[in-house]
């Protein structure tokens, strides 16, 4: 009996060990994940910004403040478990404001939202790779870059849909970018999330629906 009562003792303590070990594995994916998402868009900021700074742009100043909102949000938000998915929002809206300086009258961005309380939470970064695939791969067609934008939130589900007109063989849905958000998805939101993306003739289209009754996964 003692015997038994050691050996159920050690393999509780076995057990433990291992839950550690798997959370811990768990959390470095997931800061790995997030380290490969956040620097190719600064960088891309950045560039522009020192396009502006040579032509001494009137907007340079603007970009300046745009991205030290963009900077504070990484610093000090993304490491939380949740945010506000009004931050997330207003984050995604300043991003979006660099990038229309950027591509000036050649760009036309269509961005709803629809958030039905204050009190909604979501992970954070887990669209703005979505967004920034659509600038960086998405194509310029009559003259124009199309991006429709559409968020909406109840207090059990959260539904974001991008578009964009791209070309026939354009590879948006390759690359880092969007295997690492669907691994981060995974790891947050188990069984919680559906996610689908179309590339046809001339758009493509992310659909990504969240419940989030249950708790997600946290960090």
């Amino acid at each position: 009996m003692k015997l038994n009562l050691k050996q159920s003792k050690n393999n509780a303590e076995l057990k433990s060990k291992i839950l550690a070990t798997q959370l811990q594995l768990k959390e470095q994916e997931l800061k790995y994940l997030k380290m490969q998402i956040h620097p190719h868009f600064l960088f891309n900021t950045l560039n522009t910004m020192y396009g502006f700074a040579i032509k001494k742009a009137d907007e340079t100043s603007e970009m300046i403040l745009k991205l030290s909102n963009l900077l504070d949000y990484l610093l000090y938000q993304v490491d939380k478990p949740f945010v506000s998915i009004k931050d997330e929002i207003h984050h995604i809206e300043d991003y979006i404001s660099l990038e229309q300086m950027r591509f000036a009258d050649t760009l036309n961005v269509n961005f709803k939202t629809h958030i039905y309380s204050d009190t909604i939470e979501i992970a954070p970064m887990l669209f703005i790779p979505f967004v920034e695939n659509s600038f960086k791969h998405g194509a310029i067609i009559n003259g124009k870059l199309r991006i429709d934008l559409a968020i909406k939130a109840k207090s059990d589900v959260v539904t974001f849909k991008i578009m964009n007109s791209c070309n026939k063989d354009s590879k948006i849905n390759d690359g880092i970018g969007l295997d690492n958000i669907k691994k981060r998805l995974e790891l947050l939101y188990p069984n919680t999330h559906n996610i689908k993306i179309t590339n046809k003739a001339s758009v493509f289209l992310v659909e990504l629906q969240l419940t989030i009754n249950s708790n997600p996964t946290n960090e």
